[in-house]
């Protein structure tokens, strides 16, 4: 219950259970719609309210996006500094184009619901783009801290060493669960976007079971900060 009053009380916190709750509702109408049964438009519709209330809860949150990058650069690790800074720069387009759609959507405007439906879930897409790229580098740090290489003595055709090296990277990603639950939360998300855009064609079964599974690690992020890559 502690743990439920302390998502409650956070704007963040409602924020990734309503992304939990529409994601899961997107895995449920589709699977009500594929065995000829009743109640998808409830759950259509549930989506569709559920994303309309997250984007109302975000709004205005590009501004703070755009100060946040600010004490960035002063980072020290230019690797780190570029990808986050572009990250950022990225998910304040796309909220700025969220903001709009919005509007829309609320009918305080007249907006283009198509083109800047398009345009924010392009802007989410390099975000994460960035994310797992600083992920890699991520990766790639505390590999180099413990003297294993991503690539195989043998190389990549030995399959026992290609297992080797990702039973090892995985066993030393369980002492960063930080960065552990990054990768999933963005190896998760980047298929949203991407099947939107078209570039792949997956479900909306698989596309909801990617979007529960990233919130879920959202949620962990909320309920221990320390879980939180930074910066």
């Amino acid at each position: 219950m502690e743990e439920f009053i302390k998502l409650n009380g956070q704007t963040v916190g409602r924020d990734r259970q309503a992304r939990l709750i529409q994601y899961l509702s997107r895995v449920i109408w589709y699977k009500l719609q594929q065995n000829n049964r009743n109640g998808v438009e409830t759950f259509k519709n549930l989506e569709f309210h559920l994303s309309s209330f997250r984007k109302l809860l975000r709004f205005g949150k590009c501004v703070d996006i755009v100060y946040s990058i600010l004490p960035l650069l002063k980072h020290k690790d230019p690797t780190i500094k570029t990808t986050v800074i572009l990250s950022r720069l990225n998910t304040a387009l796309f909220l700025l184009g969220d903001h709009i759609l919005w509007l829309g959507r609320s009918d305080l405007c007249s907006v283009n619901t198509d083109k800047w439906g398009r345009l924010s879930t392009q802007y989410w897409f390099y975000s994460l783009i960035f994310n797992l790229l600083r992920d890699l580098y991520e990766v790639t740090n505390i590999l180099k801290s413990h003297k294993t290489s991503l690539i195989p003595s043998k190389g990549i055709s030995s399959l026992p060493d290609v297992l080797k090296v990702l039973t090892t990277s995985l066993l030393l990603l369980q002492s960063h669960r930080n960065v552990l639950i990054d990768i999933i939360k963005n190896g998760c998300d980047i298929f949203i976007p991407m099947t939107s855009l078209g570039y792949t064609k997956l479900s909306p079964s698989t596309v909801g079971t990617l979007g529960v599974i990233s919130s879920i690690a959202g949620l962990l992020i909320v309920l221990n900060p320390k879980n939180k890559l930074s910066p």
